[in-house]
């Protein structure tokens, strides 16, 4: 097996190659800047220019409406620009890339570094997404055992933190959705979802609970009860590389890292995870699992809602949506008085999670896999979760308020 150093040199000759991921461009040249960016990502921004624009100018328009977020300008020189504070890492300009000179930054070779020479324990945040993601023969406690290979001391399943933001966004719910025209707007999951409407729709934000991702709430979980805690998330979205690098939630998430960036070092590394040993262990239910695929949130939170108040006047009535574009759509048409649901999910990626730019498998699979997994779970909803109340005990968190005001959970937008 590779040492350390012989897995960064291969792995950094990759990605200065431009072969890291598919859809690179291949080159010989070690310029100075693609080792800085890949020596330290956390430096440059997430979409980086590898060589200049290359298409007619009539395309530079395209390329300049293909962004969502408005990150993406004609430069006074010719060809593009990138706003790298508008930007929120939906990938889109990197997969419409006629002349393939953008490409994403990636975090593999100092995220690996900062794994060998941690001082405590490094944890793998492994998002709900990750089924199939390896093979279909790669079960959670085989990941479990492949990432430990790679030096991590162990894995985290992200969903029964996804479980958490459940039951605190249901609560949030039965206590402040008193009349049928309140609305809430669903908060914790997709962070192109946030900025859509802290960017383009600001006058929802009172609608929107204050509560931060699965993914930043296990990354505080672990700080808390591990100080020293070195935490990696892995999923297959770009934009929660922008996500952990956002100034109120900086410190949670110290490194992300894709699935296809995984599997990078799994063939690097020589590992196999289909070949491994089981290293099981289930704390998750079925809402947190559901969370990677398209009206995930919205189900559980409805669920757990009828679980913690089935008497409940007003029930819940969701309305989601998929896609960027299908998500403007249902803001619109709630803005316009075209829609009477009153708790509203939205995910950046057609089909949810599963559906992320830095995803394996596709849609279709990726759904079935996650609602299979989710099916198999001993637990319908966080209500039921004994692992739930056991963290929340060991957080010293032990009522409703307590949870509802709990600054690991809360975000201040």
């Amino acid at each position: 097996m590779k040492t350390f150093s012989e897995l960064y040199e291969e792995l950094a000759l990759k990605a200065i190659k431009g072969n890291y991921e598919a859809g690179g461009k291949a080159g010989t040249d070690y310029d100075p800047l693609s080792l800085d960016c890949l020596l330290n990502p956390k430096k440059h921004p997430l979409v980086i220019r590898t060589g200049n624009c290359a298409c007619p100018d009539g395309d530079i328009q395209e390329c300049v409406n293909r962004c969502p977020f408005g990150a993406i300008r004609e430069a006074p020189s010719g060809g593009i620009s990138i706003d790298s504070e508008a930007c929120v890492g939906c990938a889109k300009c990197i997969e419409g890339c006629k002349s393939n000179n953008l490409t994403a930054s990636t975090d593999v070779v100092s995220a690996l570094k900062a794994i060998r020479t941690a001082d405590g324990p490094a944890y793998a945040m492994i998002a709900p997404a990750f089924l199939g993601q390896f093979s279909d023969e790669v079960t959670p406690g085989k990941l479990r055992t492949a990432l430990k290979k790679v030096g991590f001391d162990g894995m985290l399943e992200v969903a029964l933190f996804a479980d958490i933001l459940t039951l605190k966004e249901a609560l949030e719910f039965d206590k402040n959705i008193c009349e049928e025209s309140d609305f809430q707007l669903t908060s914790c999951c997709c962070p192109m979802w946030i900025a859509m409407i802290r960017k383009i729709y600001n006058e929802l934000m009172p609608h929107v609970p204050g509560s931060v991702s699965p993914m930043v709430a296990c990354g505080r979980v672990a700080k808390k009860l591990h100080p020293d805690a070195l935490t990696v998330f892995i999923g297959p979205c770009l934009a929660k590389k922008a996500e952990a690098r956002e100034a109120d939630l900086a410190s949670a998430v110290d490194y992300v890292l894709t699935f296809k960036e995984v599997q990078s070092i799994f063939d690097v590394l020589g590992i196999v995870p289909a070949d491994l040993e089981e290293s099981e262990k289930d704390h998750s239910s079925r809402a947190g699992r559901i969370y990677a695929r398209a009206g995930g949130v919205s189900e559980a939170v409805e669920k757990t809602v009828a679980k913690l108040n089935p008497d409940r006047k007003i029930a819940v009535r969701t309305k989601r949506a998929d896609g960027v574009p299908a998500c403007k759509a249902m803001v619109n048409a709630l803005l316009t008085g075209k829609s009477d649901a009153n708790f509203y999910e939205g995910m950046g990626c057609v089909g949810g999670c599963v559906g992320g730019p830095r995803s394996v498998t596709g849609v279709v699979e990726g759904s079935r896999l996650v609602e299979n997994y989710g099916d198999i779970s001993p637990y319908a909803t966080p209500a039921e979760n004994p692992y739930v109340i056991e963290l929340l005990k060991r957080l010293g968190i032990e009522t409703i308020e307590g949870l509802l005001e709990s600054e690991i959970f809360d975000r201040h937008f």
